[in-house]
C-alpha cells in the first residue's frame, strides 16, 4: 500500500488514551479496533499509525468514543521517535503483518478445487487478503506470495489452457486497428482501456459485426472470430492480460471485477465492475454513439485504476 502523508504535516500519528478501570468491556472493544486499524503498540506510550487522512479520521473517531466512556484521549502528529528510526518503525509494521499473511498462505495451501464449497472459500480468502493489505502500510514481503498463491488457486484450469498458447509481444501490436462489436459493454470497454494503457500506445478502435470487412484489424470480444475473446474461464480482459503478460497488480484486480460483472459467477466476490456496467448501460440507453461510449468508459476505467491503492 502506498502511503501519502497529509500535506505539510508529520509522518506519524500517535494515539494516547486512558480509561477508568471499571470500563473493562469498552477497553476490549477499543483494543479490537486498534488491531483492525493496524496500529503499532509503542511500548506503554500509545499506538502509532502512518499519518494519512484515513488513519487520522479513524483515530479521531476512536478518541471521541474514548472520551464518551469518561476516558482521556489525544491524537498527536509526530515527526519522529528518538530511539526508533523511521526504517526500524516501518520494519515493525511489516513484521506485524507477517503472522496474518502466514496464516492466510497456509489456508490457501489447504484449499483444493475439488473441495465442496471451493468458490465460497476462495471468495472468503480473497476478502481476507484485501483486509490484511489495507493495513499493510509498508508492503510486507509475504504479501506478494499470498497474492500469487491466491491467484493460482483461483485460476488453475484457465492458466494451463492459456499457457499453451504462449505470450505475445507488444511490439507486434503497435498502432493497430482493434475491432469489436457495437454498443460496447463492460468487457469490451475495459479491454479497450487495457489495450490503450498496457499494450498499444496508439490504438484505433472500430465497431462492426463482420471481421471480414476489416481484414487488417485485430478482433477482440467478437463471436466466432480469431483474435482475443473468452478463453477457458477467462473473460476477454483476462485473456488479454494473460496473453500479453500484463504484470500490473491493479490491472489484475480490475480483471477480477470485470470477470464477476461480465460472467456473473461471483468468482472473486468483487462488485466494482457491476457498478461500471450499470453506468455503461445507462449511457447506452441515452443513445450515446459507440465511439463516445467507449471514450467515456475508458476514462471511467482510468479513474477506477487510480482509485486502487
Amino acid at each position: 500500500m502506498n502511503i501519502t502523508s497529509i500535506s505539510g504535516t508529520a509522518p506519524w500519528l500517535l494515539l494516547i488514551f486512558s480509561l477508568p478501570s471499571k470500563r473493562a468491556s469498552e477497553r476490549v472493544g477499543i483494543w479490537r479496533k486498534l488491531q483492525r486499524y493496524g496500529t503499532l503498540a509503542l511500548r506503554n506510550s500509545g499506538y502509532v499509525l502512518p499519518n494519512t487522512p484515513v488513519n487520522q479520521e479513524r483515530l479521531e473517531w476512536l478518541a471521541t468514543a474514548i472520551r464518551g466512556f469518561k476516558g482521556e484521549a489525544s491524537v498527536l502528529q509526530i515527526q519522529a521517535i528518538d530511539d526508533l528510526p523511521p526504517d526500524a518503525l516501518k520494519d515493525q509494521f511489516r513484521e506485524q503483518r507477517r503472522p496474518d499473511y502466514t496464516a492466510l498462505i497456509r489456508e490457501i495451501e489447504r484449499l483444493k478445487p475439488e473441495t465442496q464449497g471451493f468458490t465460497t472459500q476462495l471468495r472468503r480468502l480473497k476478502r481476507r487478503l484485501e483486509e490484511i493489505a489495507e493495513i499493510d502500510f509498508f508492503d510486507c514481503p509475504l504479501r506478494a506470495i499470498a497474492e500469487e498463491d491466491l491467484n493460482k488457486a483461483g485460476q488453475p484450469a484457465a492458466t494451463r489452457t492459456l499457457a499453451r498458447k504462449g505470450k505475445l509481444s507488444k511490439k507486434d501490436f503497435q498502432g493497430r486497428v482493434w475491432l469489436t462489436r457495437p454498443r460496447p459493454g463492460i468487457d469490451r470497454v475495459s479491454s479497450a482501456w487495457l489495450i490503450k494503457r498496457f499494450i498499444d500506445s496508439e490504438p484505433i478502435f472500430l465497431f462492426g459485426n463482420n471481421p471480414n470487412a476489416h481484414p487488417g484489424a485485430v478482433p477482440f470480444d467478437m463471436y466466432q472470430a480469431k483474435g482475443f475473446g473468452h478463453e477457458g474461464e477467462y473473460c476477454t480482459f483476462e485473456t488479454l492480460c494473460s496473453r500479453f503478460g500484463v504484470p500490473d497488480k491493479k490491472a489484475r484486480l480490475i480483471g477480477q471485477a470485470i470477470h464477476d460483472a461480465d460472467l456473473e459467477d461471483e468468482k472473486f466476490g468483487r462488485t466494482e465492475g457491476v457498478t461500471v456496467n450499470q453506468i455503461l448501460k445507462g449511457w447506452a440507453k441515452q443513445g450515446i454513439p459507440d465511439d463516445e461510449l467507449l471514450r467515456r468508459g475508458i476514462e471511467m476505467m482510468e479513474g477506477l485504476y487510480h482509485s486502487i491503492t
